[in-house]
C-alpha cells in the first residue's frame, strides 16, 4: 500500500488512538505510517469480539448447567484458550480440557486451583464460582 492510501476512518476499536502500519513512500521504501483506523478493520475486528461474546455467554449458561467446569467459563471470559491456558498455566492442553469437565475441576487440588487462580487473577473462590450473568473485564 502506498503512504497516501493508508486509511484514515477514524475508527472508533481505536478509541481516538492512532495504529502504526507500514506503507510504501514516493521511494519505494517501506516507512511507518500512522493511521486512525480502518472501517474494514473495525468491522471484522467487532464481529470477532462478538463472537468471543457469545462463546462466553455459552460457556456460562453450560457452566450453570453442571455441562463444564467454572473453568471454561472464567477461561473464556478472560480471553484464553486452551493453547495459551497451557502455556501460562504448565498444564498440558489434555490436562486442561480433563479440568473443563465438572467431575475433574471439583477434585483439583489447591495447588493446582491456585496455579489457574494466579494466571487468571482470580482468588480460588472466584475460580470455583459462577455470577448469575456474565461479566466481561474492562
Amino acid at each position: 500500500m502506498e503512504q497516501k492510501n493508508v486509511p484514515q476512518d477514524n475508527s472508533a476499536t481505536y478509541q481516538g488512538q492512532k495504529k502504526l502500519v507500514y506503507a510504501v513512500d514516493e521511494t519505494g521504501h517501506y516507512t511507518g505510517v500512522q493511521s486512525t483506523g480502518w472501517e474494514v478493520e473495525s468491522f471484522a475486528t467487532q464481529m470477532a469480539v462478538d463472537d468471543l461474546q457469545q462463546q462466553t455467554d455459552e460457556a456460562l449458561l453450560q457452566a450453570q448447567l453442571g455441562e463444564v467446569s467454572p473453568l471454561a467459563y472464567h477461561m473464556l471470559r478472560l480471553r484464553f484458550d486452551i493453547v495459551s491456558l497451557a502455556q501460562t498455566t504448565g498444564f498440558f492442553q489434555w490436562q486442561i480440557k480433563r479440568h473443563l469437565t465438572p467431575k475433574v475441576f471439583n477434585k483439583l487440588s489447591l495447588k493446582k486451583l491456585a496455579v489457574y487462580s494466579d494466571v487468571m487473577k482470580l482468588t480460588v473462590d472466584e475460580l470455583r464460582s459462577l455470577p448469575k450473568q456474565n461479566t466481561t473485564p474492562e
